[in-house]
């Protein structure tokens, strides 16, 4: 089988974590790549799920009570410091 070569740029820390988890099982780089196109070539696609990430709930209601606060910024208490705010947080405790 003739073979060719496939250049990709990655961050090198990436490439070192990839090579360190392929050694573990027993791969090389360009066996857990041809692994990956046979897979993807098989799936018809992309085989594993791929969108964009989704802040849950509890992170999407903090965004948005800061775009609230954003909006409204004469609403909301104010702190000359942070050392102030943790005072607060940590008397009302």
């Amino acid at each position: 089988m003739a073979t060719t070569n496939i250049n990709v740029r990655v961050d090198s820390a990436l490439k070192q974590e990839a090579e360190a988890l392929f050694n573990d099982l027993g791969l090389n780089m360009s066996s857990a790549i041809n692994m990956f196109l046979r897979s993807a070539i098989n799936h018809d696609g992309i085989p594993f799920e791929v969108k964009r990430s989704m802040p849950n709930a509890e992170t999407r209601a903090a965004l948005d009570e800061y775009e609230e606060m954003k909006k409204n910024p004469g609403s909301y208490k104010r702190y000359p410091c942070f050392d102030d705010l943790v005072d607060e947080v940590l008397t009302d405790a």
